[in-house]
């Protein structure tokens, strides 16, 4: 009799933990499909920690732009304002180039002056040995001889340090209806006073 009663107990302890358990799997399941469906640029290989650029630079900018990097400049024609001046906010546009197929995108978080930036960006340098990682306020230079921003180095963790391609950019793309486009700052050419890294590598000296 006494077993029957342990048996009983037993039988009711394991229904009233069955349900707990299902529920916290169920919820667990919705939260992974829920991550999955957010946004199509976000890799379900990587983890649910992997970010793309994309997703990324949208958050940060609100210029609703969908799809690989690389098309991000045609779609933001008769959309919004673009141009070659970074502003606080736009979108750095980078073309693919190397071993980069799909481009880049990043978004603008502080204007130093008219060769320095510093952008926030997702999916650049490999942190701590992975990809996918979000680098807040980090260096972009510009290097294109007219300081058009058609060529820039960007910040690069694992050397600490701006990495060594010059990378193509298309422009920047403001959020604010399209319109006029800005015109591409111009480095002094009066001394080295103002921006002297600026005028070193323009060789305006």
């Amino acid at each position: 009799m006494k077993g029957y009663r342990i048996a009983i107990m037993l039988g009711l302890a394991g229904a009233t933990i069955a349900p707990a358990m299902f529920n916290t799997a169920s919820a667990r399941t919705a939260i992974e499909e829920a991550r999955a469906s957010v946004d199509d640029d976000r890799s379900a290989a990587n983890g649910p920690d992997y970010l793309e650029c994309v997703p990324y630079a949208r958050q940060l900018s609100g210029i609703q732009i969908f799809g690989d990097a690389h098309t991000w400049w045609k779609q933001a024609s008769g959309r919004y304002a673009t141009g070659h001046a970074p502003r606080v906010g736009a979108v750095m546009a980078m073309e693919p180039y190397a071993g980069s197929q799909l481009g880049h995108v990043a978004t603008v978080s502080k204007v130093v002056d008219s060769r320095t930036i510093l952008v926030s960006h997702a999916n650049w340098s490999p942190i701590e040995g992975q990809r996918g990682r979000i680098e807040k306020n980090v260096t972009v230079l510009d290097v294109s001889p007219a300081n058009d921003w058609s060529e820039v180095r960007v910040w690069y963790e694992p050397i600490h340090n701006l990495g060594n391609t010059h990378w193509p950019v298309s422009g920047f793309i403001y959020n604010s209806k399209a319109g006029k486009t800005a015109k591409p700052t111009v480095a002094s050419k009066k001394g080295r006073q103002s921006d002297p890294i600026g005028d070193i590598i323009a060789g305006n000296y």
